[in-house]
């Protein structure tokens, strides 16, 4: 707490012994986190709501559930590794796409899980009415089930973004890091898990107050986005 003041957000990171911030870091943690939670949210809504809706019960849909579920349980750095091999050396670059690309691989198995057990839970008379007034299944799903599930949904997605946004293995494959402010996607971008783990390693007593820095904005991140999620679910339920 003693090491937050407006610096950490107004100033980069700084050569030892001198002063700076975190806001490269800050700025490329949402940039990152934001576009990976993008991408999750897209593929998982619409493969959760495929799961639920029309190929859960077959043995397609039984594949791609167990498939989400190690998924579910890979390791992060392992997902890093694979987002290197096929974004990173091809193309020669570390890159925040890259890195955004390994993050919505995390948190896409939890939006889908998410979509699937939200809307089986969606009552049957809400499709049945409204296919019973001419609408197509496609349309029901869309302006009645998606509508009546948005709550959960949101949970998700939120969860989602808890899950990844103290990730720092892939980061260090795929964005690795930047001690400059940059806001380019095509090239390596800072972010705050890769930021600690770099401070906190080194020697400079100023970059390890600054890692501690880092580690409770996280922290307090993760906490408020969970809090966020569950006082969510909580009104859906009601």
């Amino acid at each position: 707490l003693g090491g937050i003041d407006a610096k950490i957000f107004t100033m980069t990171q700084p050569a030892p012994g001198s002063e700076g911030g975190l806001s490269n870091a800050i700025m490329g943690s949402i940039m990152m986190c934001g576009m990976g939670l993008l991408i999750a949210v897209v593929i998982g809504v619409l493969a959760g709501t495929w799961l639920s809706e029309y190929g859960g019960s077959s043995p397609y849909g039984a594949a791609v559930r167990f498939l989400n579920d190690v998924l579910l349980s890979a390791p992060s750095i392992l997902i890093g590794l694979f987002v290197y091999e096929i974004m990173v050396r091809p193309f020669q670059g570390f890159s925040a796409i890259a890195g955004a690309v390994a993050l919505a691989i995390i948190a896409m198995p939890i939006v889908t899980r998410t979509t699937e057990d939200i809307l089986s839970l969606q009552p049957s008379a809400l499709r049945e009415a409204g296919m019973a007034l001419g609408a197509s299944r496609a349309f029901v799903i869309r302006k009645v089930v998606w509508k009546s599930a948005r709550a959960g949904l949101i949970t998700g997605a939120l969860l989602g973004f808890a899950r990844i946004s103290g990730e720092t293995a892939p980061l260090l494959f795929t964005a690795l890091g930047n001690q400059f402010f940059s806001v380019d996607p095509t090239q390596p971008m800072a972010s705050l898990p890769t930021t600690i783990f770099q401070f906190a390693l080194s020697a400079y007593e100023d970059w390890q107050r600054l890692a501690w820095v880092g580690a409770l904005l996280i922290a307090v991140a993760v906490l408020s986005i969970n809090i966020i999620g569950r006082v969510v679910a909580r009104e859906a339920r009601r």
